[in-house]
């Protein structure tokens, strides 16, 4: 299998996944955001797909931290209650722990490439799983711990990733 059909699958792989905890989850706005990581994998796979047949792509910016910010924030602002079992804890965590295997999986193969058109869009894609795990990372936070995570302002800082600042 060459380098372009383990990314390809890799990505599917990630796409059917947070398809599959989006359906298993109980608040609709969490599964709203990973809909939207699903998507965002999905794109992934397209991109991977055009670099294998050479065609000319450039690899849109993701608005999907700024996205799920205003989810978050919408979440605060109703009263809904939310509560999570352990295994469903577990299975963002390992959703988590996949998004920073692909980060690592894109800097390697960035290395690696010759084409450097093909190097700067593994950067990019690294990149972008960056900002998924950022994602994740906060959505354990707050399945963990709800009130606090909702209250902290650390959450805004999403903005610096999706900036590029971080």
């Amino acid at each position: 299998m060459d380098i372009f059909e383990f990314a390809m699958e890799k990505e599917k792989l990630s796409e059917d996944y947070y398809r599959q905890i989006s359906r298993k989850t109980g608040h609709k706005g969490l599964s709203h955001i990973l809909t939207m990581l699903a998507d965002e994998e999905k794109k992934h796979f397209e991109i991977v797909r055009q670099m294998r047949e050479q065609a000319h792509l450039t690899v849109p910016e993701t608005k999907i931290l700024g996205d799920a910010r205003d989810i978050f924030q919408k979440m605060r602002e109703s009263a809904e209650s939310f509560t999570v079992d352990i295994t469903e804890l577990e299975l963002y965590e390992k959703a988590r722990d996949i998004e920073k295997e692909s980060r690592q999986f894109y800097l390697e193969k960035a290395d690696e490439a010759a084409d450097p058109s093909h190097k700067e869009i593994f950067k990019t894609l690294a990149d972008e799983e960056q900002k998924h795990f950022v994602l994740l990372e906060s959505i354990c936070d707050f399945v963990a711990r709800p009130l606090w995570f909702l209250e902290n302002a650390e959450m805004y800082r999403f903005d610096d990733y999706a900036d590029g600042v971080l």
